[in-house]
């Protein structure tokens, strides 16, 4: 039985989660819930799953919450101290981290710290801190078990690979709903038309990361973090119909893909299970129904964000952070009607400038890489009240 801490429990990955908890009750139990602000969510999950503790992000819900579940013996945490607790905790066997953001930062580094198996949902973590992640991961010989469909496909595909054997990773991208718009037409997209995936059903921030192509430029440098391989040899190819979830091309030619359907619960079930591959109930791919695999470039004028994701990976030091903050405060700032579709991409841009003009170091600690991360916010949010 693997105890499990759910962060980020009443979000997209983490109901899914559940489902996949569901199907194996023999093998997975929830130990630990951990929501934002969804109370309602998070307490209907707590009766049903009886965890040992649940969190709520914003400590003002800690006392309805406390109440809602009072007479259950369940613990009831909050904010930031009690993701650190929950990741941290002795009865606890594995943290998905599952939160959207860089409040995923901590408590995985809390949980790997303290010896425990991560599966990570959470791309921002790598992409803000994988200079500190990784390192502390191989010093306590934690497991980290990716969960997105593209690092699942990769970690995949790579079995029984040495890296010298491997002249390529190719992270696939369905190019979302405007793969087929000219540039000019991104200045006029609604948030309705963002929030529009032709595939993937999947959070709101995540959903339009992945129109603008953000998305594959966090997970080029999360891989990057993951598999050890330099960015020079991780492409970014797209494949509009996402049957293939992501590759690996080796040294002689040869390619190697994993093929699924679109449904988060496959990488999930691989991560909170690994190494077993568990009979589950989940529709599977059936090609005989016939199925088309079309592959396309990058167009750099279309989806600029991902060559933006080179430019922060290479460079390093803080400058990734600075580009996950200002993408995360340009993201909400158009969820809100206060900026237009290609000024998601225009303000990142410009506080990576700004970046790049400030004394940070180039090998941050955890504390400057928050503070970064504070900073890109700050300065992302400035330029948006600025009209800019």
């Amino acid at each position: 039985m693997k105890r499990l801490a759910i962060l980020g429990s009443t979000g997209s990955i983490g109901r899914q989660a559940l489902e996949v908890v569901d199907e194996f009750p023999d093998r997975l139990e929830v130990t630990a819930l951990a929501a934002g602000s969804n109370i309602e969510l998070l307490i209907e999950q707590a009766k049903r799953y009886h965890p040992r503790y649940v969190v709520i992000g914003q400590p003002e819900l800690q006392a309805e919450l406390k109440k809602s579940l009072s007479g259950t013996g369940i613990r009831v945490l909050s904010g930031m101290e009690g993701l650190l607790e929950i990741a941290v905790a002795s009865d606890v066997d594995m943290v998905l981290t599952a939160v959207v953001g860089s409040i995923g930062i901590r408590p995985t580094l809390a949980a790997i710290h303290a010896g425990k198996a991560v599966a990570l949902a959470n791309k921002e973590t790598l992409v803000a801190a994988g200079s500190i992640i990784m390192p502390a991961a191989a010093a306590n010989g934690v497991a980290i078990y990716p969960v997105d469909s593209e690092h699942s496909a990769i970690f995949q595909c790579l079995e029984g690979h040495s890296p010298n054997q491997v002249r390529r990773l190719l992270l696939t991208a369905s190019g979302g709903p405007f793969r087929t718009f000219q540039p000019e037409e991104l200045a006029h997209v609604t948030l309705e038309q963002a929030l529009n995936h032709p595939n993937w059903s999947m959070g709101g921030k995540i959903t339009i990361d992945s129109a603008t192509m953000f998305n594959k430029g966090l997970e080029v440098i999360e891989a990057h973090w993951l598999f050890g391989m330099p960015f020079d040899r991780i492409d970014v190819v797209i494949h509009p119909e996402s049957v293939i979830h992501s590759m690996v091309e080796l040294n002689d030619g040869s390619t190697i893909a994993q093929l699924g359907r679109c449904d988060m619960r496959l990488p999930i079930q691989l991560a909170l299970t690994y190494p077993e591959r568990l009979s589950n109930s989940f529709p599977k791919l059936d090609l005989s129904a016939g199925v088309q695999l079309n592959f396309y470039p990058v167009d750099p004028q279309l989806f600029p964000a991902v060559g933006l994701a080179y430019e922060a990976g290479r460079k390093g030091g803080s400058l990734p952070a600075a580009f996950n903050a200002a993408n995360e405060a340009a993201v909400e700032a158009f969820q809100r009607g206060l900026l237009n579709f290609t000024g998601i991409v225009r303000i990142v841009s410009e506080v990576m400038g700004y970046h790049q003009k400030e004394s940070f170091s180039p090998s941050p600690d955890l504390n400057e890489i928050l503070a970064v991360d504070a900073w890109a916010r700050r300065t992302a949010g400035d330029l948006i009240g600025k009209g800019r």
